[in-house]
C-alpha cells in the first residue's frame, strides 16, 4: 500500500475519534465505533494502533504537532544564542497551551470533568516529554559555553517545563493573570540565582497577558 494511503487512513482514524469526542464521553467510545465512524473495518484499526488509548495519544500529538515541531527545529539551530532558543521553546509551550485551552472551551456539554482531566494529563505528558530533550540539550550547550552554571541539565529542563506547562494552560490549577505572573516571576528569580546568570536575562519569560 502506498505511504500516502497509509497516512490517509491513519488520519481518518484520528478524525473519527476527534468527532466522537464531541458526541460522547471517552469511556463510552469503543474501537468498533471509531472504525464505523472512519468507514473502515475494525481490523484495520489494529493495523495502525494497538488500543483506543494509543489512538487518543496520537490525536493529542497531532493536535499540538505544529508549534512543538517548529520550536524543536528552531532549538536545534546552534548558531542562535542558548537563551534565545530557550525563549522559542517557552513560546511553543504557550502556543500549545493556548490550543489546549481553546479545545477545552469547545468541549461538548456532556464532557465530564473526568474526561477533561484525563485529556489534560495526556496533554501535559506529551508537551513535557516532547520539549524536555530539546531544552536539556540547550542547557547543556549553555553550560559548555559558560553561560549557564548547573549540574543537572535534564532535571532543570523538567522543572521549568512542568511549572510553565501547568501554569500556562491554566486548567489544572486555575489562576488569575496576576497569580500566573507571580509564579513566572518566582521561576525567573529561582532560575537566575540557581544557574548563576545575570539578573534580567530571563525576563522574556514574563510576557503578559496570560489568558
Amino acid at each position: 500500500m502506498p505511504d500516502t494511503k497509509k497516512h490517509e487512513k491513519y488520519d481518518m482514524i484520528l478524525d473519527a475519534l476527534q468527532q466522537l469526542l464531541t458526541e460522547k464521553k471517552i469511556q463510552n467510545i469503543s474501537v468498533s465505533e471509531i472504525a464505523q465512524k472512519a468507514g473502515i473495518g475494525k481490523g484495520s484499526i489494529y493495523y495502525y494502533f494497538p488500543s483506543k488509548d494509543a489512538i487518543l495519544d496520537a490525536l493529542i500529538e497531532r493536535s499540538y504537532e505544529t508549534p512543538l515541531h517548529t520550536a524543536k527545529n528552531l532549538a536545534a539551530q546552534t548558531d542562535i544564542a542558548p537563551f534565545t532558543r530557550m525563549a522559542m521553546l517557552f513560546q511553543a509551550c504557550r502556543n500549545s497551551s493556548t490550543a489546549f485551552i481553546k479545545e477545552n472551551n469547545n468541549s461538548p456539554d456532556n464532557a465530564s470533568a473526568q474526561d477533561l482531566a484525563f485529556l489534560h494529563h495526556k496533554y501535559l505528558t506529551h508537551v513535557i516529554s516532547e520539549l524536555k530533550p530539546a531544552l536539556t540539550e540547550i542547557i547543556k550547550q549553555g553550560i559548555e559555553s559558560g553561560d549557564i552554571h548547573f549540574d543537572s541539565p535534564a532535571a532543570l529542563a523538567e522543572i521549568v517545563l512542568i511549572v510553565l506547562a501547568v501554569k500556562l494552560d491554566n486548567s489544572l490549577l486555575p489562576s488569575t493573570p496576576d497569580e500566573i505572573e507571580e509564579t513566572v516571576q518566582g521561576l525567573i528569580a529561582l532560575l537566575e540565582k540557581g544557574t548563576d546568570i545575570e539578573q534580567g536575562t530571563l525576563s522574556y519569560l514574563s510576557l503578559t497577558p496570560y489568558e
